[in-house]
């Protein structure tokens, strides 16, 4: 995917609850992540999952072709030699299987159908330069879905995995895919399965060919550094045909001006033309969240998984819109959908212990939480999250240690966190030490930022003595707190 588009979202504050541990809940919000990637469909068991296989090693005839298989190095050339060699070795384990070139790979993410139709039988899909399907240089929240490894790996792994005798031998470049698509060298989602094979450094030729610069027009477009040039790229290969692809290439586009009706516009011309296609109706759902309708986001989102199952980031997202409209229920099935395709996603583990906190089910939230700490440690916010699931089973001294932890990993040091820990110091019984955080977090904030911030963490304050009568010192920060919001209406 590159780095995948990432959208923050505070949960809806102020929302009744009938406990008191419930009102500290609704006023101790904790950042969600939405993941707008995805990882691929179900794959086939491979004996070389999880592992780079050095090129040095051989493959046996008599060894199972892995669905996918990836040959990456730093040299093209090099690369290109194992690649074949490997194809070769895939022939001489089915004889009789049909070679199929696939489209060049700039091509792939403007190209609707994206997988040629398969003759029957067994069949070998040859793919070169894969990182160029991928190479984008949009930001990653307007990243166009179809320039993402995991959007099109999806797409080739549903046709190949429902032909049943498919499979497919690419090579890539790593430096390219280790600046677009960290998943696919990570093991993530759908590649979690493939035979990744590195080829040795010692392979590589002293004299290697230097790739052809890309041809189609629309690539050219998102290998461009300023989204005006890229928008009025985008616009002249409309105007010579409005495909499908190119309605949602230049609706990214789009999106990048902060055009959203012409994005709207484009996207639902392209949904009238491919109304089968997932990719549209994603960016859609982008273009509603940007919109903040979150009724129409659950829809698009909802339509783009059911027409592309494997692809995680419609989940994660459909998700996301689930929790805003405060469906937890469903936000969790459909995490929980993210998390089949990609075991190792700390978004889809987050947003589980998000909504499983949402339901009450405080266990499963600590553990989910506990293990985003472990796939990411170096993550404020999991700790963050940590803390505030532990703060409303009222274990405040654990509670204390992980919003400390997430403080220190925090360059920004969150104002928000740090109030929740001035209160978890209060909870402790250290009423000086948390009025003294209090004044650091909020003392620098802009005025009416830090009027707010003081509102709401007075409203955790209150639900904190209501659940914990017996709080000793709780009135020294009140009034400080109260005097503060005084002098700032």
């Amino acid at each position: 995917m590159g780095t995948p588009w990432i959208l923050e979202r505070n949960r809806r504050r102020n929302r009744e609850r009938s406990r008191a541990a419930h009102a500290v809940h609704a006023q101790h919000p904790s950042p969600q992540v939405i993941c707008c990637y995805g990882p691929s469909a179900d794959v086939f068991p491979s004996p070389h999952a999880n592992r780079l296989v050095p090129y040095s090693e051989s493959v046996s005839p008599s060894e199972p072709v892995a669905r996918l298989t990836l040959v990456v190095g730093d040299r093209p050339d090099a690369v290109r030699r194992a690649g074949l060699a490997l194809l070769e070795d895939a022939r001489g384990a089915e004889p009789h299987a049909a070679i199929v070139d696939a489209l060049p790979a700039e091509c792939w993410p403007f190209c609707h159908p994206l997988v040629p139709a398969l003759p029957p039988g067994p069949v070998i899909v040859w793919a070169e330069h894969v990182h160029r399907a991928v190479e984008n240089r949009q930001t990653n929240n307007t990243r166009l879905v179809t320039t993402q490894a995991g959007y099109l790996f999806a797409e080739w792994d549903a046709v190949l995995s429902s032909h049943g005798g498919a499979c497919m031998v690419a090579t890539a470049r790593r430096d390219l895919l280790a600046q677009h698509a960290e998943e696919v060298l990570k093991r993530r989602g759908v590649f979690r399965e493939a035979r990744v094979i590195e080829v040795e450094p010692a392979m590589s030729a002293a004299h290697d060919a230097t790739e052809q610069a890309v041809s189609d027009p629309l690539a050219a477009a998102f290998r461009m550094p300023a989204p005006g040039d890229r928008l009025s790229q985008c616009i002249r290969v409309l105007e010579a045909g409005r495909t499908a692809p190119a309605l949602v290439a230049t609706a990214s586009a789009c999106q990048e001006v902060n055009d959203l009706d012409a994005a709207a516009r484009e996207l639902d011309e392209a949904i009238a033309l491919a109304p089968a296609w997932a990719a549209p109706r994603f960016e859609r759902g982008k273009v509603w969240l940007r919109l903040d309708d979150m009724e129409r986001a659950e829809v698009s989102f909802r339509e783009a998984a059911e027409r592309l199952p494997g692809f995680g980031g419609a989940w994660g997202n459909l998700g996301a819109t689930l929790g805003e409209l405060d469906h937890p229920a469903e936000a969790l099935a459909a995490f929980e959908r993210l998390l089949a395709l990609d075991p190792a996603s700390p978004q889809a583990v987050n947003n589980i212990g998000v909504v499983t906190r949402d339901l009450g089910r405080l266990a499963e939230s600590e553990a989910a939480f506990r293990r985003v700490i472990g796939l990411e440690p170096d993550l404020a916010f999991g700790y963050y999250n940590l803390g505030h699931t532990l703060f409303l089973q009222g274990r405040y001294q654990a509670a204390t240690a992980a919003y400390s932890q997430g403080q220190a990993r925090d360059p920004e040091r969150n104002p928000v966190q740090a109030t929740r820990l001035a209160l978890c110091r209060l909870a402790v019984g250290d009423p000086a030490g948390s009025l003294e955080e209090l004044k650091r977090a909020t003392s620098a904030l802009p005025r009416e930022y830090r009027r707010q911030v003081l509102a709401d963490t007075t409203a955790v304050l209150w639900a904190l003595v209501t659940h914990k009568p017996d709080l000793a010192g709780w009135q020294p920060v009140h009034d400080w707190m109260s005097g503060e919001l005084t002098r700032l209406a």
